[in-house]
């Protein structure tokens, strides 16, 4: 049978059961430490402004990772070290890549507990140092055995973006070369009706013809114009922008002639540090789709709440909910469940989450339709921000 990454990497730090026992004995002496280190440990990180940032937003949040903190550590020294303890700590390595947090802070947070955890370790048993010294290496193992784990997630978000950018790069160049090969066609074509249209006099069934025809040609043209965008590197003009301003001026731009209800919440004064036209199209695309998944007589909700150190736009509708069939694939190009539908809007939004540091998301809405969760980078008024 193969060998599991976990049981490799437990054989290339040399962790086995003696170490185990060594770390349960150590555990239930130290433990009552826990809550004094994770202290001392955030009292360190708020101290640093790129790390406060980066972990946590500011104080509000300290309190929760303190607590989080004292579970790790529990869980570290407690166990089991086995495939579910394996999953657990891979979990926490992701929401570090998720947040963006620089590797470089990891391995200063890591060695931050070893010397905490370290120290406790050296003051203890002084009559038996053989005792000491093996809680001292099984403590450095398990250690060396979490910032592998730790390392391994920052690998898989590594390799995954690697292979996005290749797929993007095959995909951009045959965008160009067949949007320039189709727009010529589209415009002769968009020609011909608008003449056909002056000659068609009134026969309302060329006409229909004729509307149906130039509907089509648009839909055409604005499948390659939003390719085109997917694949475009536009800079990001980053600059505050009013949470307020851009929720109103999304929610005036999407037609809603016959369609669901749109309420709007107040922020209460949120800013965020972006680029407002790409923002405020990312928002127009979520909405637009909220309300076509609401259809007439639905409602659609739009607010805005604080994160840490990032603004959550939720836009939620009470909708049929998202097929299972594509919910894996949803934000990926050309993937609609819509017979109109040409699967770039939500494509689009997560280019420009990801171009502004951010992330989107989904999940089902407490009862019936989709929340969908646009997560952005707030603006923070600090000396040394960038405008």
């Amino acid at each position: 049978m193969a060998e599991s990454l976990l049981e490799e990497l437990k054989r290339y730090v040399g962790f086995g059961p003696d170490d185990e026992s060594a770390l349960r004995e150590l555990r239930g002496t130290v433990a009552p430490e826990f809550p004094a280190i994770a202290a001392a440990f955030y009292e360190r990180i708020l101290a640093h402004d790129g790390a406060r940032r980066a972990l946590t937003g500011g104080e509000s949040q300290v309190g929760h990772l303190r607590t989080t903190l004292v579970r790790w550590m529990d869980e570290t020294l407690g166990g089991p070290w086995d495939e579910a303890w394996w999953e657990s700590h891979c979990r926490i390595g992701r929401v570090h890549v998720r947040i963006d947090l620089p590797q470089h802070y990891m391995f200063g947070a890591m060695n931050g507990i070893r010397e905490a955890l370290g120290a406790r370790v050296d003051a203890l048993w002084p009559s038996d140092p053989a005792r000491r010294a093996r809680a001292r290496v099984a403590l450095d193992r398990v250690l060396d055995l979490d910032l592998a784990i730790m390392l391994h997630t920052y690998r898989e978000d590594l390799l995954a973006r690697a292979t996005r950018s290749e797929r993007l790069a095959t995909f951009g160049q045959l965008v160009g070369s067949i949007g320039h090969e189709l727009r010529n066609p589209l415009g002769v074509i968009e020609s011909s009706v608008w003449l056909l249209r002056g000659r068609a006099g009134e026969d309302e069934d060329v006409r229909k013809h004729l509307d149906r025809i130039g509907g089509q040609v648009r839909l055409s043209t604005d499948i390659i114009q939003g390719l085109l965008d997917m694949v475009r590197d536009r800079p990001v003009a980053r600059q505050e922008v009013a949470v307020d301003a851009l929720l109103a001026g999304a929610a005036e731009a999407v037609p809603r002639p016959s369609g669901p209800t749109l309420d709007v919440a107040p922020s209460n004064g949120l800013t965020l540090r972006g680029d407002p036209l790409q923002l405020r199209q990312a928002v127009v695309n979520l909405l637009t789709n909220a309300a076509q998944a609401a259809g007439p007589g639905g409602k659609v909700w739009l607010g805005a709440r604080t994160e840490g150190a990032f603004a959550i736009l939720d836009v939620d509708d009470d909708g049929p909910g998202i097929d299972e069939s594509v919910r894996s694939r949803l934000f990926e190009p050309l993937i609609t469940t819509r017979p109109n539908g040409h699967g770039l809007g939500l494509a689009l939004v997560k280019r420009v989450a990801e171009r502004h540091g951010g992330s989107v998301g989904h999940a089902p809405r407490p009862g019936g339709g989709t929340r969908f969760t646009l997560r952005l980078p707030l603006f923070l008024a600090r000396r040394g921000d960038e405008p």
